[in-house]
């Protein structure tokens, strides 16, 4: 088995959809509403989200990844400009893989493709994830008090920051 960690492309949108959905689907069964995780639409909102991504606009100052495991999109990761008023450096906006590649080492690569090591950088997690807060602990990520209710989903989360001080 080769894993492959490289800069995500257009041709991977429909790839880089499916772990989003999937991964949902397994990370967040029972702390988002199965109406959220099962909605209709929600495969084409997510390939809508990932190509609008590839627009240039889009990009300004975003970098995307994916794993790849034998050919096989397995893991995504998505970071920019942090958008939180209060912070500066990066933001982590997406990190997903497939369960069965938890543990491999691909979440740190992901991390590591979007985010330069060590660089200051802060993100969003849910507060009913223990399994990604530790993980991120283990990338120099800190609670740093901030927390949000995301509406649409209704899971409150909180920010974990790593490096570099508020304003």
């Amino acid at each position: 088995m080769s894993l492959v960690v490289r800069d995500a492309a257009v041709d991977d949108v429909e790839g880089m959809a499916r772990v989003h959905v999937d991964s949902w689907q397994e990370t967040y069964s029972q702390i988002m509403p199965r109406e959220v995780l099962y909605a209709p639409d929600r495969w084409e909102r997510r390939t809508q989200m990932w190509r609008s991504f590839f627009t240039q606009s889009a990009q300004e100052g975003r970098k995307a990844a994916v794993a790849e495991l034998d050919g096989r999109i397995v893991g995504i990761s998505m970071a920019g400009p942090a958008s939180d008023e209060d912070r500066r450096g990066q933001q982590l906006f997406v990190l997903y893989a497939y369960q069965f590649v938890h543990g491999s080492g691909v979440g740190a690569r992901l991390l590591d493709a979007v985010i330069e090591p060590g660089r200051p950088a802060s993100l969003w997690v849910a507060d009913a994830n223990p399994r990604a807060q530790a993980f991120y602990r283990k990338q120099g990520f800190a609670p740093d008090g901030c927390v949000k209710e995301e509406g649409s989903h209704g899971v409150r989360e909180i920010r974990m920051v790593r490096g570099g001080s508020r304003h």
